[in-house]
């Protein structure tokens, strides 16, 4: 959003909404791609694109859409590897913090998964600190006493995945651990 502050104000609403306009999977970065930080992210983004042969973003919808469908993917991904080492059914995703905010990530999030996925506390942070603390004081009994409370006392939105994108999410999937193993060989 820094990148673009002098071309039009793209508030985190602005910018999502008009993202969910954008048709998805058009390019599909790794999100832990080792980005600097200093230096513009758009243009970042726009490399890494291009050097997966990938179409390039353009405007600041087409960015986004980009970005959030590559974390939904990368949940995914967390996921499967979650599962495969701990043999753990999961069952739903809980995003919290400022992710609870954005209902385009929050619903892709839950097709790409295939799990409902629960949105909230957005100041999850804030609230976990003060119920911990309140735990050590004995105000709190215990984790589950912890956990009612947040469930009485913040809104909780949940997303259920679209069955009929299942398919498309695993083309994907399967399209980015192609390019995976082709970097990984290019060396």
């Amino acid at each position: 959003r820094h990148s673009w502050a002098a071309e039009a104000d793209w508030g985190y609403g602005r910018l999502a909404a008009a993202a969910e306009a954008v048709p998805g999977f058009r390019s599909l970065i790794d999100p832990d791609h080792p980005f600097d930080p200093a230096l513009d992210m758009p243009a970042q983004i726009a490399a890494l694109c291009r050097a997966t042969g990938q179409p390039v973003p353009d405007t600041p919808p087409e960015f986004a859409r980009c970005i959030f469908d590559s974390l939904a993917l990368a949940y995914r991904r967390a996921l499967a590897t979650i599962r495969a080492v701990s043999g753990l059914a999961i069952e739903r995703l809980h995003i919290v913090g400022g992710g609870a905010r954005n209902h385009l990530l929050d619903q892709l999030a839950a097709d790409a998964t295939g799990l409902p996925v629960v949105a909230g506390p957005i100041e999850a942070t804030a609230i976990g600190n003060l119920l911990v603390q309140a735990m050590s004081l004995g105000d709190v009994g215990d984790l589950r006493e912890l956990r009612d409370i947040v469930a009485r006392s913040v809104t909780l939105e949940q997303f259920e995945p679209d069955r009929e994108a299942a398919s498309a999410w695993a083309e994907a999937d399967g399209a980015m651990s192609r390019r995976d193993e082709e970097r990984e060989s290019e060396g």
